[in-house]
């Protein structure tokens, strides 16, 4: 099969460093190309990839610091690129959201786009019904929530490949945190949760500069604590040990996280999960087996003292049966199958839980919610 994946521009496929987008478009585009498709990457020029890469601007958008003004400008000339190709492919994926939205309507291609963000603000909504005949995957069931009308046509849950991270069967002596340190993911919630469990935490995060306030008036003074150490912003190749020599990893969101790539990294180590009952993460961890959903910080805490009657082979176990770069990559070629077939392109979401939510049809009054 002939497919072009189609990247976002602020980092590269796979990030140097943050990136859950592109590193998960990486694990998809390489396994394609394993199982002998014909795959076309478009995507920044310091990519790396076995497939075919068209480079669409010099190098990952963030990492040009000042020299990048409009970012927006080089993903439009980069659906340009892709539309003066698409005669050259049975399917285009695409993950850059919703920019390329009026030029599929008024070109005959098979196409999907994968929506790798949070979808509980309304400025989207009027957008998404508008353009009511993109065909859409989510990343989990519970990502649709604020949008249940929308034309869904399957919910993918993300994967890695399996020889990515080596499995740790022996629990470490402390808590990890890794992410970023922002007001949703709650960095000081897993301060706390540690100090009150009376262990180590290491943090491994980035710092935008949107959350550099927060940061600064937040968390600064809570590093100071002995029992936390700050690593920085860390790699791929630092992840294994990182997580793997971890205790359990802390995921004490407080936002309705659409996937969460993390928390399978982590299982991949075999090290479980500790995550606030909330967004995806009931469909990620299997309570009592992967991991902890918890609602509270003395939750946590007491979650934190029941780890070791967890079995970290299983955690890599599951990880592997439930979150592999193949799993993803059979899902994904399932979708562009049915795109190319006169079948209903509707695939029966991961778990009710979506469908469940109650919906009118303009839409529940949201809450005030951060752009991410």
């Amino acid at each position: 099969m002939r497919i072009a994946q189609v990247a976002p521009l602020y980092e590269s496929v796979p990030p140097k460093l943050y990136g859950g987008t592109e590193r998960v478009m990486s694990y998809l585009t390489e396994e394609l190309v394993r199982q002998g498709h014909d795959v076309t990457l478009f995507a920044s020029g310091d990519s790396e990839t076995t497939a075919r890469l068209v480079p669409v601007c010099e190098g990952a958008l963030r990492l040009q610091g000042d020299k990048i003004v409009d970012p927006i400008a080089h993903h439009l000339r980069m659906i340009e690129v892709v539309m003066r190709e698409a005669s050259s492919f049975d399917v285009i994926h695409f993950h850059p959201e919703y920019l390329h939205f009026p030029m599929t309507r008024r070109h005959p291609i098979a196409s999907l786009t994968t929506l790798h963000g949070r979808l509980d603000i309304p400025d989207l909504f009027p957008l998404f019904r508008e353009f009511s005949e993109a065909q859409l995957v989510s990343i989990s069931d519970s990502q649709r929530t604020p949008m249940p009308w929308a034309n869904w046509i399957a919910t993918v849950h993300h994967g890695l490949p399996e020889d990515l991270h080596g499995s740790r069967m022996q629990a470490g002596e402390y808590l990890a945190f890794l992410g970023r340190l922002s007001p949703e993911k709650r960095p000081d919630r897993a301060i706390d949760i540690a100090i009150r469990a009376g262990m180590p935490i290491r943090i491994a995060a980035k710092i935008d500069r949107t959350d550099e306030e927060y940061f600064e008036a937040k968390i600064r003074k809570l590093l100071e604590h002995p029992l936390v150490e700050y690593v920085g912003e860390i790699g791929e190749g630092e992840k294994a040990e990182f997580l793997g020599n971890a205790s359990a990893l802390l995921f004490p969101i407080d936002w309705p996280e659409p996937f969460g790539l993390v928390m399978i990294e982590s299982m991949a180590c075999g090290t479980p999960v500790i995550a606030w009952k909330m967004g995806s993460t009931p469909e990620i961890v299997d309570d009592g087996m992967t991991g902890y959903l918890v609602d509270s910080i003395e939750g946590a805490v007491a979650a934190v003292g029941k780890l070791s009657s967890l079995d970290r082979r299983i955690c890599r176990a599951i990880f592997e049966r439930r979150f592999s770069a193949r799993r993803m990559s059979a899902d994904y070629l399932k979708v562009y199958q049915q795109l190319l077939s006169d079948e209903p392109t509707v695939m029966a979401p991961q778990t009710s839980q979506a469908e469940a939510v109650a919906s009118d049809e303009e839409g529940a009054v949201m809450p005030e919610v951060r752009q991410m």
